[in-house]
């Protein structure tokens, strides 16, 4: 994947380089582990630990720079919330491996110092937060955001705040496993307006029923829109009429998976390689990078995908899909939510109970939305290009008015 130039970027000189990259190699498996730093700013950086069979330092470079757009794209003059730098970390091992949590643990421990003072992390593709926790307290870590503290005004009140954000319950559900996918779903319904699209009328396609893919379809549904197709790894569920969304998530397995015992006598089932060819307005990749390339991408039929996932849409394929028409609102805007709202509970611009979380998001969501769309549309560009402009801009405002260390 190319990554876009960091002078163009930030407005300064510097080489399109990650200020700070680490290689781990196991010593008990054949594992190796990656960690990028992009940027820092107040000397901190955020970016999750994800952990899949054939991740790579190029994968890990760019999500971390994708980080620093996600971070840049929230800054708001005069918020408590000043974004962080951006980083990210990768290890190239299978996570359903009977080693996978000693691997885990040998790369926390050899990333401790760097958690403690720079990274502010969590969880990713393949690694899970509670498991993130056990494992840096009995390192004698406080929490996976230690770093951030340093640059709080109140480290009290952010974990009050933080106690009551993870502790908030919504329809059965854990808060922070709601909020990427509203966003996204805000996302998604902000570019839908752009295209004139209305909710009542139009059909969407999710991939992956995690919790960002199944609080996207879930947000969607309760707008109107008829979610006729959703994708986990066994197959594709669908339903030219709308899936029964609410029955799917109470039933759904903790990797999220579709409990097909529970589909109706209407409801049909395809085999995964199906998925792109579904009749829809929009598609929502929320799964795994890079399922979206130049040798499929001829397959899809929506008019608009947003990102859920990293990545997922390559550059060549995103060509061709603006080619002829399918816009593409990219990962560092449709999915940042859960990211921004962290940093909005923990740095005190919400107080982390669900009506000003859900209020915060859907505001958010819906002006970045709509300055892209307004962007793209007067300088001729990809939505992807747009946000881009717009995360430079703010970047290099960020780097003109706080330290980098």
């Amino acid at each position: 994947m190319t990554l876009p130039n960091a002078s163009k970027m930030n407005g300064v000189d510097r080489d399109d380089a990650a200020i700070y990259e680490a290689v781990w190699r196991d010593t008990e498996s054949d594992a190796t582990g990656y960690l990028v730093i992009d940027t820092l700013v107040r000397g901190v950086a955020s970016g999750g630990l994800r952990m899949r069979a054939g991740c790579t330092m190029d994968e890990v470079r760019g999500l971390a720079r994708g980080m620093t757009l996600k971070e840049a794209i929230h800054f708001q003059d005069g918020a408590h919330y000043v974004p962080l730098g951006g980083a990210k970390g990768g290890i190239d091992f299978d996570p359903y491996h009977p080693d996978a949590d000693g691997v885990l643990r040998r790369f926390l421990a050899a990333m401790g110092p760097m958690i403690e003072k720079r990274w502010t992390m969590g969880e990713d593709f393949g690694i899970q937060q509670a498991t993130i926790d056990a494992m840096l307290n009995d390192q004698g870590l406080e929490s996976s955001i230690q770093a951030a503290y340093r640059v709080v005004a109140d480290p009290d009140a952010a974990k009050l705040r933080m106690k009551t954000a993870f502790a908030s319950v919504v329809d059965g559900i854990q808060l922070d496993e709601l909020v990427g996918g509203y966003g996204v779903a805000q996302a998604a319904l902000a570019a839908m307006e752009q295209r004139g699209l209305a909710p009542s009328g139009s059909r969407a396609v999710i991939q992956g029923f995690g919790s960002m893919g199944g609080a996207t379809a879930r947000y969607l549904a309760k707008a109107g829109v008829r979610i006729v197709g959703i994708v986990d790894v066994e197959g594709v569920v669908v339903n030219d009429e709308g899936l029964d969304v609410e029955e799917l998530l109470r039933t759904r397995s903790a990797k999220g998976n579709v409990d097909r015992t529970r589909l109706r006598v209407d409801d049909r089932q395809l085999a995964a390689s199906e998925w792109l060819s579904i009749e829809s307005e929009v598609l929502v990749p929320a799964a795994v990078s890079y399922c979206i390339d130049e040798t499929n991408q001829a397959d899809i039929r929506a008019q608009l995908i947003v990102e859920a996932a990293n990545m997922p849409v390559t550059p060549e394929a995103e060509k061709l899909l603006a080619d002829r028409g399918v816009q593409v609102s990219p990962d560092f805007v449709a999915n940042s939510s859960t990211n921004a709202w962290w940093w909005w509970v923990f740095f005190g611009d919400v107080d982390g109970t669900p009506e000003q979380s859900f209020r915060q998001i859907a505001d958010r969501m819906q002006t970045l939305s709509n300055e892209m769309f307004d962007v793209a549309a007067e300088n001729r560009v990809t939505l992807r290009e747009a946000a881009f402009d717009l995360a430079s801009q703010r970047l290099g405002t960020i780097r003109q008015e706080f330290s980098t260390y």
